[in-house]
């Protein structure tokens, strides 16, 4: 009996744990269930092997592309064509593409112009996109066709006055088509959207010119959504269209409240969605996703906002609604906004979803990473969550599904970056090199915030022939580093007792356009004249400060670019003293009066140090004349240290007691 119960026990395990293998392996349920509900008829079917293979047109270029990697000595891919105006700073380089870009705009702009002037085709084979676009209208009467015309070519006022027109002449617009105006309209609200012309670059100027005006009215700069906020307008042309419909359907309600998100009109968003609800019809995934996102705006304690998430989720239950990807980032975008809250739920969502079989996205880690480190926090979460996400991560190359998916690396650096953890990082940057995921790093701007976190991490946690590493590998050929980032290496040099570098490192700050940074050039400045060093090293410090007095000097256009303190010229005349050039640095203690900039009494030590092993009396005099032409209290002290070890003429002798009676009547 006993043997009979162990084998039952046995069997149910084994059978327990298939279901369990069956459960995990979600990916696969859908093509066994379906394996399980038709018969298996692929042993009848023939085979057929196809005589051609078609392959896409960039095969060959990708094939060739994955061959190669990237060289950190070439500059960016969109500086090829002109490598003689290469930029070398940031601010060259937004402006080399900025510029790129505005030539790109004008060509676009004069071909779409005058398209008659460009209608033959040199190219062969054809090339669609050198040629004209068609941008206006080509249909003029008064017809459904002309008004789906316009709603292909982004035409919204033409579009509105259409329908109108076609509802005077008492012609009925399909509700498919008027499903598809308010798509458009709820899209980019009012006004046509902004072509990429000289349209584009002066819209982009007058919203500069408000956001300035406001700023300065209010004194701050105004949030997007302030600026959102004024787009929905009440009884707008989507409200009065969506009005007309005798039997709206859910897309026209889900383009209605889709628009309402898109501008901030939460509380009408939900409004609208009550009068679905009170019409007897059923929301779509789209509804709820934008709903979802709302949530944060309608709600303002933590445990209500939860409570909304989860009334919405019972009612696409009960609607038979499947969620998607944008649902699970809806819900973890709301719950940034918990708090503690937040960040209890957070994983059970996700088990929820994968349950569903739908599996996270770039987007879904970005949010994700956000719930529990949040910027600036005082007490922050351990790098458990951080390093789960990198394990599910690490790895994969994966697809846009989500516009926030280019979020997460930059956000997952900063996370590196807070929490100190180098190993991740290195992680994260790994993920960057795998297949296409570099695609996801954004804008240049988003570019630059990620690797100026790494490179101030490296700077933090690594010695400095690592930290050297990544910057000859970085720099400038993807990274421009600011003068922030060139501070943070200064002191890795220091850490680590390498500043035999700086004079390689001075040379790349002039490169990069932080030659003229008064506190950057200070630094380097201090550092080098902190301590003595072997002659070698002395002997570049020394050239490396006469090329940096270059940079105090007056520009071709008469401006100063820097002025001089009283700390820079000291260190400046301790490194030329140093290095034994004393001639130098009798030149630059002249700088003093010229500057109205008085010398430290150590520095006047130091000097008479160095004339005394050169023998140069006079020198050691003059030194005492510029003490008390300054009215350092210090000058009684080095006028008898000059008496006492230096072998003074009568003529010296007399300068130096007419100092001393001076000195003692000021006293």
């Amino acid at each position: 009996m006993a043997s009979s119960c162990s084998q039952a026990l046995r069997h149910h395990a084994c059978k327990s744990s298939k279901i369990l293998r069956i459960h995990l392996q979600k990916s696969w349920t859908n093509r066994s269930f379906a394996a399980y509900q038709q018969p298996d008829v692929s042993s009848q079917e023939e085979i057929v092997i196809p005589k051609k293979k078609t392959w896409s047109k960039e095969a060959v270029l990708q094939a060739l592309a994955s061959t190669v990697k990237r060289d950190p000595t070439a500059s960016d891919y969109r500086l090829q064509d002109d490598s003689f105006l290469t930029p070398k700073t940031a601010s060259d380089f937004k402006l080399f593409c900025r510029s790129q870009e505005s030539g790109r705009n004008a060509a676009k702009y004069f071909i779409n112009k005058y398209p008659k002037y460009f209608e033959k085709d040199y190219a062969q084979p054809h090339i669609p996109c050198l040629m004209p676009e068609t941008l206006e209208a080509q249909l003029e009467d008064v017809s459904e066709a002309a008004l789906k015309e316009r709603i292909q070519l982004r035409k919204v006022k033409a579009a509105v006055d259409l329908y109108d027109q076609l509802l005077q002449a008492g012609t009925s617009v399909s509700l498919d088509l008027t499903n598809d105006l308010l798509d458009l309209i709820c899209l980019y609200g009012e006004a046509d959207p902004v072509q990429e012309t000289f349209e584009a670059e002066q819209r982009s100027e007058e919203m500069e010119d408000i956001q300035d005006e406001t700023q300065t009215k209010k004194g701050r700069s105004p949030k997007a959504s302030d600026l959102l906020k004024t787009s929905w307008k009440e009884n707008n042309n989507a409200e009065r269209i969506f009005g007309l419909l005798s039997e709206p359907n859910t897309r026209s309600y889900s383009a209605l409240i889709r628009g309402m998100v898109k501008h901030a009109a939460y509380t009408q968003a939900f409004s609208t969605y009550t009068d679905l609800l009170n019409n007897r019809l059923k929301a779509d995934v789209h509804i709820f996703n934008a709903l979802l996102a709302a949530v944060p705006a309608v709600r303002p304690k933590y445990n209500e906002k939860w409570e909304l998430i989860l009334d919405l989720l019972k009612q696409m239950a009960e609607q038979k609604v499947k969620p998607n990807l944008l649902t699970l980032n809806a819900i973890l975008k709301s719950l940034r906004r918990c708090g503690a809250l937040g960040r209890s739920q957070a994983f059970p969502v996700i088990s929820e979803m994968k349950v569903l079989s739908i599996e996270p996205s770039l987007a879904s880690y970005n949010h994700l990473l956000a719930i529990f480190y949040r910027s600036g926090a005082q007490v922050q979460t351990p790098t458990d969550v951080l390093v789960e996400v990198m394990n599910e991560v690490s790895g994969k190359s994966f697809t846009p599904q989500d516009p926030d998916d280019a979020q997460f690396f930059t956000t997952a650096m900063r996370v590196c970056l807070d929490t100190k953890d180098m190993e991740q990082a290195y992680r994260v940057h790994e993920l960057l090199g795998v297949g296409d995921n570099w695609r996801f790093m954004g804008s240049d701007f988003q570019q630059s915030i990620y690797y100026a976190w790494f490179f101030s991490l490296l700077c933090m946690m690594e010695n400095i022939d690592v930290v050297m590493k990544w910057y000859r590998d970085l720099v400038p050929s993807v990274y421009y580093p600011s003068s922030n980032a060139m501070s943070d290496l200064l002191r890795a040099l220091d850490t680590d007792s390498r500043l035999d570098l700086i004079p390689k490192i001075w040379k790349d700050m002039k490169q990069l356009g932080h030659g003229n940074r008064q506190q950057l050039v200070e630094e380097v400045l201090t550092l080098m004249a902190r301590e003595k060093h072997c002659p070698e090293v002395q002997e570049s410090f020394a050239d490396c400060a006469l090329d940096i007095m270059k940079m105090y000097d007056t520009n071709e256009r008469g401006k100063v670019i820097m002025s001089w303190t009283a700390s820079s010229l000291s260190d400046v005349t301790t490194i030329l003293l140093a290095a034994n050039r004393r001639q130098e640095a009798w030149e630059m203690l002249k700088l003093f009066r010229t500057h109205n900039r008085v010398p430290s009494a150590e520095l006047l030590n130091q000097f008479v140090t160095c004339v005394k092993e050169a023998g140069q009396v006079s020198q050691a005099v003059e030194l005492v004349q510029i003490s008390a032409a300054f009215c350092l209290s210090e000058t009684p002290k080095l006028l008898q240290r000059v008496q006492q070890e230096f072998e003074l003429s009568e003529e010296h002798k007399n300068i130096l007691s007419d100092l001393e009676i001076q000195t003692f009547n000021g006293d």
